[in-house]
């Protein structure tokens, strides 16, 4: 199956990127198609990164041999010190680098040059509904949307071993974390957050550590993209709100798999959770992808008027129901919500059949809500 990503880097302008994103979402798969023609240096080949970490000014002396227009090095964040060549060649030679990797919290903690705003950056999400031509929400739900998995009819043992030696060894050893068995511990835990305002003091009671290391934790799965906080709405409240952020991790197939969940259907408690996940990961998708970087956060009142998704400055609001018959019960937050801010749009995602209106507030089922948001329709 071919997938049609929706990540393009528009209006880049020739200008160098730095490109993120976790293992297998398809990075070097789409550089390959995007810049055919570029030279590449790939660190996960042994024999280049030996060349390269022993010699770094090796990359400099073949770029200006070849002279091409654009270079693409993956796994930047193996060499953190090629950086001050690549700054050099952008600066004296005009060429446009493309510098992908998992993450760059090694970069960033190494202290090493970040091109000094020379480079924009952007970053590839596992699949999206949009990108898939005959899309299968259940197995999305179930297994997620790393290429590979989705695609697997028998993904469990691939899910599993991508965190075995990608989020516990991988990234243990690039954080440089002693307790080991205390962080796998932490990931299953965390899990149990996705999707919910984390609670620092029970996780660390359970991992058996302070509050503090499990705050760290969290900053070390959000440095290296397998999850992000999303933060409370709290612009001139005049309700109290809860202002602490909510958790999400990047691919509900690795969630899934963490918790021991057993298979997602219809109408089940596991598919609530896993589908909000699913709406979440489709809206930070959007946001990058469209170029539009609008922010994502949620409402909760002290007296648990909840709203799941706003968008931009209140401009939408957005609540997700697995129910397949949406009453009035169903509409609450949306309407506290739209009390104290004036909503261009106020939705509901759901598995209705068909899209309604209930007063000033749509109804849409998730297909139907999602060709909207790629069509441009909403924001």
């Amino acid at each position: 199956m071919h997938f049609q990503r929706k990540q393009k880097f528009v209006a880049n302008d020739g200008n160098s990127i730095f490109f993120w994103g976790p293992r297998q979402t398809g990075k070097s798969t789409l550089l390959k198609a995007l810049f055919p023609d570029a030279l590449w240096f790939d660190l996960l080949l042994s024999d280049v990164y030996n060349r390269l970490i022993t010699n770094p000014s090796y990359l400099r002396e073949v770029i200006l041999a070849q002279n091409p227009t654009t270079v693409v090095i993956d796994e930047i964040q193996r060499i953190p010190v090629l950086l001050n060549e690549i700054h050099w060649l952008i600066v004296n030679h005009q060429i446009q680098f493309i510098l992908s990797g998992s993450s760059p919290r090694k970069i960033i903690r190494s202290g090493e040059n970040l091109l000094g705003g020379r480079a924009l950056r952007y970053e590839l999400f596992p699949l999206t509904s949009s990108e898939i031509s005959d899309f299968d929400l259940l197995k999305a739900l179930n297994y997620g949307l790393l290429p590979r998995h989705y695609l697997s009819a028998k993904p469990d043992k691939m899910i599993a071993a991508y965190i075995d030696s990608y989020l516990k060894d991988e990234i243990i050893a690039e954080a440089k974390i002693r307790k080991v068995d205390v962080f796998a511990r932490f990931l299953e835990a965390a899990a149990f957050s996705n999707g919910e305002i984390v609670n620092y003091v029970n996780i660390a009671t359970d991992c058996g550590v302070s509050a503090t290391t499990i705050k760290e934790y969290f900053q070390i799965l959000e440095d290296t993209l397998i999850g992000r906080f999303i933060p409370s709405y709290q612009q001139k409240p005049k309700r109290r709100v809860i202002k602490t952020p909510k958790f999400y991790f990047f691919d509900i197939g690795i969630t899934n798999h963490l918790l021991k969940r057993g298979k997602i259907e219809y109408g089940t408690e596991l598919f609530g959770n896993a589908f909000e996940s699913f709406i979440f990961q489709e809206l930070i998708a959007h946001s990058h992808y469209s170029g539009l970087q609008y922010p994502i956060a949620y409402w909760r009142t002290a007296s648990q008027m909840e709203v799941d998704f706003i968008l931009g400055r209140h401009e939408i609001a957005i609540e997700v129901k697995s129910s397949n018959k949406i009453s009035t019960r169903h509409l609450g937050g949306l309407k506290a919500f739209m009390d104290e801010y004036e909503v261009k749009k106020a939705i509901v995602v759901c598995t209705e059949p068909l899209p309604r209106i209930v007063g000033n507030i749509q109804v849409l089922p998730w297909k139907v809500f999602l060709e909207k948001l790629w069509n441009g329709a909403f924001i």
